[in-house]
C-alpha cells in the first residue's frame, strides 16, 4: 500500500505486484487506518513492513488484536525518545518485531535509548543497509556551463535540503578558505537557494562568481557525475545519504564528515576522504588535496564506485530483508 503520486507505484504496477493506493494524511490517519484494517482482512497477513512513521503508526492501530509481525525502518538518527508520546505510537511501540536500521550507527543509537529501565531490545534492531544497482544510473552528465561553471572547470558539488544541519555554511567557509591559486567551483544543488544566509554567506567570499545555485533539480544525481568532487557537510544526525551514493555510484569522490552511517559508506583514505563536522579548515585541506592530486582524485573516485557495486548492492538487501520475514515468521 503506497502513495500512487509516488515515482515507482506504475513500476510495481507494471510488474504485476498487488499496489494498493494509499496517501497516509498523518500518523492519526483514521481513514488510512481503516483501509489498512480491511486490506489485512482479505488475506492472511504475516508480516507489516512500515517505510515511515505515519504507515508504522497507523499500521500498528490497524493491526491490533492480530499476531501479524510489525516492522519499522529508520534511515537516520534521532528524534526517538521514550519522554516523547508519538515515540510510544511507532518506534517504542511494545508489539514492533523489528526496527530495520540502514546503517550500523543508527543501529547503536537506537540501542544507546534509555530511560531507567527502559530501552529497545538488541534482537528488535537489525541493520541492512539501502541497496542499489550501478545499471540505474545511466543518465548523461549535466552540461554544468548551464549554471555559470566554466568550461573545464575543477567543480565541488552538494546537494541537500535547506537545513542547517546539513552544513552549507562550512562548505562555504571551507571553499574560502582555499589558497588564491585553487581555482575551484563550488555547486550547491537544492532548495538552499532559497536560504538569504547562506546567499549572503556566498556573495561575501573573496570569489563569489565561484559559487552557483541551482535551485531545486530533478536531475541531481547527473549534476553530481558532472562534477570532480561530491561533498555532504553534514553537522548531525545522517543515515546513509542517497545523494553521497548517487555520486559514488558515477565514479566522483565523495569527501564527508563522520556524521551517522557516512564514515561506514566512505572509507577515509580509500574509497573517499572523511573530515570532522563543523571543521571548515579539515574540509578545505580535503578539497585541496583533491584539487591538487587529480591521480589520487580519480583513484579514490573509482574506488567509491566499485565499493557501491560490491557492498551495497541492492541484492544483499533483497537477500537480507527475505531473511528477516523468515525468521519473524518461524521459516527460517
Amino acid at each position: 500500500m503506497c502513495n500512487p503520486k509516488g515515482r515507482n507505484y506504475q513500476r510495481l504496477v507494471d510488474e504485476g505486484m498487488v499496489a494498493s493506493p494509499m496517501a497516509l494524511k498523518s500518523r492519526f490517519d483514521k481513514e488510512g487506518t481503516e483501509a489498512i484494517r480491511q486490506q489485512l482482512a482479505k488475506k492472511n497477513y504475516e508480516v507489516i513492513h512500515a517505510y515511515n512513521p505515519r504507515a508504522l503508526a497507523c499500521g500498528l492501530r490497524a493491526s491490533r488484536g492480530t499476531d501479524i509481525k510489525i516492522v519499522a525502518y529508520r534511515g537516520v538518527i534521532g528524534n526517538i525518545s521514550f519522554l516523547n508520546p508519538e515515540s510510544w505510537i511507532t518506534f517504542l511501540h511494545p508489539r514492533v518485531s523489528k526496527i530495520v536500521c540502514v546503517a550500523d550507527a543508527i543501529k547503536d543509537y537506537l540501542a544507546s535509548l534509555r530511560l531507567l529501565w527502559m530501552h529497545i531490545p538488541e534482537r528488535k534492531l537489525q541493520r541492512i543497509y539501502k541497496g542499489h544497482d550501478l545499471d540505474w544510473y545511466q543518465s548523461p552528465k549535466a552540461d554544468l556551463t548551464q549554471f555559470g561553471v566554466p568550461e573545464g572547470a575543477f567543480v565541488v558539488c552538494c546537494t541537500g535540503r535547506n537545513t542547517p544541519r546539513k552544513g552549507f555554511d562550512d562548505l562555504i567557509e571551507a571553499v574560502d578558505k582555499l589558497p588564491a591559486d585553487v581555482n575551484v567551483h563550488l555547486l550547491l544543488v537544492g532548495d538552499v537557494i532559497d536560504n538569504e544566509e547562506i546567499q549572503a554567506q556566498a556573495a561575501a567570499t573573496s570569489h563569489p562568481e565561484r559559487i552557483h545555485f541551482t535551485g531545486y533539480r530533478t536531475d541531481a544525481p547527473a549534476i553530481a557525475a558532472a562534477s570532480d568532487v561530491f561533498v555532504l557537510p553534514s553537522k548531525e544526525r545522517e543515515g546513509l545519504p542517497r545523494a553521497v551514493i548517487e555520486a559514488m555510484v558515477y565514479g566522483v569522490t565523495p569527501v564527508v564528515t563522520s556524521v551517522g552511517g557516512m564514515p561506514e559508506l566512505v572509507e577515509d583514505g580509500v574509497s573517499g576522504i572523511v573530515v570532522p563536522p563543523k571543521n571548515a579548515t579539515e574540509l578545505s585541506a580535503a578539497i585541496e588535496r583533491l584539487y591538487r592530486d587529480r591521480e589520487l582524485s580519480a583513484k579514490l573516485g573509482q574506488a567509491a564506485r566499485q565499493r557501491i557495486a560490491r557492498d551495497f548492492h541492492t541484492s544483499q538487501t533483497v537477500s537480507e530483508t527475505g531473511e528477516l520475514y523468515k525468521t519473524l515468521t518461524g521459516r527460517a
